[in-house]
């Protein structure tokens, strides 16, 4: 089983980083927007460790045969084999889409 992943935003928080970080801070600079990786269960190469341990959660879910539109996602995503989420940066988030690619 493989899935895509998309960088679709990074962000920047400028108040947060100028009250409470001690150096000038910029946008994530591991990932592009709409750079995408094709992976299994495993992080796939180039990928932010601590970002793949936030998506990782939803990775599984899928790989486990799970969705994103019933159960327990009752009404949340569209499309049941794509979810939308981010790493857990606070001052620089990074918003992914991981979609199940069928094959």
């Amino acid at each position: 089983m493989q899935f895509k992943i998309t960088v679709l935003k990074k962000k920047l928080d400028e108040e947060l980083a100028a009250e409470y970080c001690q150096n000038e801070v910029t946008p994530c600079p591991v990932f592009e927007e709409g750079q995408e990786f094709v992976a299994g269960f495993e992080k796939p190469e180039g990928f932010c460790d601590w970002a793949w341990n936030d998506i990782l959660r939803f990775v599984t879910v899928l790989y486990a045969g799970g969705n994103f539109s019933r159960g327990n996602f009752e009404g949340w995503m569209k499309d049941d084999k794509t979810m939308i989420t981010c790493c857990t940066d606070a001052i620089r988030p990074v918003t992914f889409k991981i979609e199940k690619i069928d094959g």
